[in-house]
């Protein structure tokens, strides 16, 4: 029974803690849809696949979502043309690099920058290589439904009936258009974060985490070890980092760095949403990816600031 009510307590706070950012992810979701064209992301978008990596990289600054309410953004950057290097970089990087999640980064380990930077740069280059190399292996868009052809803001012209693409002088339409659209982008993703929340509370309550930390004694196993207890604890990446700055006696620098980068890239909760997002082949390429460079990258790490 004590064992029950700990996964249920687990559970109900994943639950809680997500629910926010799904928020937060379906609403931005909505006003992309309806106030983004497809022509405005052409003009901003470097046509160079580099280049278009590296904006990827930087713009997830500028959103202030977790790993929950990432991926319904990516979704709907990618049904209005982003090439698909440039919005992997940005999901992979998002829940990682803004400021929020820097902020509490810097305060979870005594207000130290070293481990913010740590964060931010290998984050930023994990994402950077997995982006290129997965524009490659797939050079079509891997959607697992097609994208919806015209923005709900569409207006009808008053006596023809014909769709006009130019925003509307009346608001109201837009607002309905937004909210519509995050309710059927809450509803869509929701379950998988319900599911994967019970799964992980399943996880954390019958395979404690200090079976895990007994297995980590070299360099390569600790960073293994750190990345398989970043999956399962499937930790809101706002948070992560107090509970990162808690090993610090007992892991390096980089075993805990393979912790806050991989967590918020992918654990159990948003591999259930990638998997309702994009095809089965894809995201195996994509975990498979996320963990072998961020395996190689604590590892530098720890041998550059051991």
């Amino acid at each position: 029974m004590k064992t029950f009510l700990q996964m249920n307590t687990i559970f109900l706070s994943m639950v809680m803690e997500a629910i926010p950012f799904v928020l937060i992810g379906v609403l931005i979701s909505g006003l992309i849809q309806i106030f983004v064209t497809e022509s405005w992301i052409a003009r901003v978008m470097p046509r160079n696949r580099l280049l278009s990596s590296l904006f990827g990289c930087g713009v997830g600054v500028l959103f202030p979502s977790c790993e929950c309410g990432i991926v319904p953004i990516t979704r709907r950057l990618l049904g209005k043309g982003v090439p698909l290097n440039a919005g992997i970089a940005f999901m992979l990087t998002g829940p990682v690099i803004n400021p929020i999640v820097l902020f509490s980064t810097y305060i979870a380990f005594g207000n130290d920058w070293r481990m913010v930077e740590i964060r931010a740069g290998m984050a930023v280059a994990v994402a950077f290589l997995i982006s290129i190399a997965l524009s490659f292996l797939f050079p079509e868009l891997p959607l697992r439904s097609k994208p919806e052809p015209a923005p709900v803001a569409a207006t009808l012209e008053p006596d023809t009936g014909a769709v006009s693409l130019k925003p509307g002088r009346r608001w109201l339409p837009q607002v309905y258009g937004v909210l519509a659209h995050a309710i059927e982008e809450f509803f869509s993703v929701g379950k998988y974060v319900v599911i994967g929340a019970f799964i992980a509370a399943c996880m954390q309550t019958y395979i404690p985490t200090s079976t895990l930390m007994h297995l980590g004694h070299d360099p390569l196993s600790s960073s293994l070890v750190m990345i398989g207890m970043a999956f399962v604890m499937s930790l809101c990446s706002e948070a992560d980092a107090f509970i990162g700055a808690s090993f610090r006696s007992t892991f390096s620098v980089g075993a805990i760095s393979a912790f806050l980068v991989y967590g918020p890239m992918i654990d159990i909760k948003n591999t259930l949403m990638l998997t309702g997002t994009f095809k089965g082949k894809f995201v195996a390429a994509m975990i498979a990816l996320v963990t072998v460079f961020t395996l190689v990258g604590s590892l530098i790490v720890g041998r550059v600031f051991g």
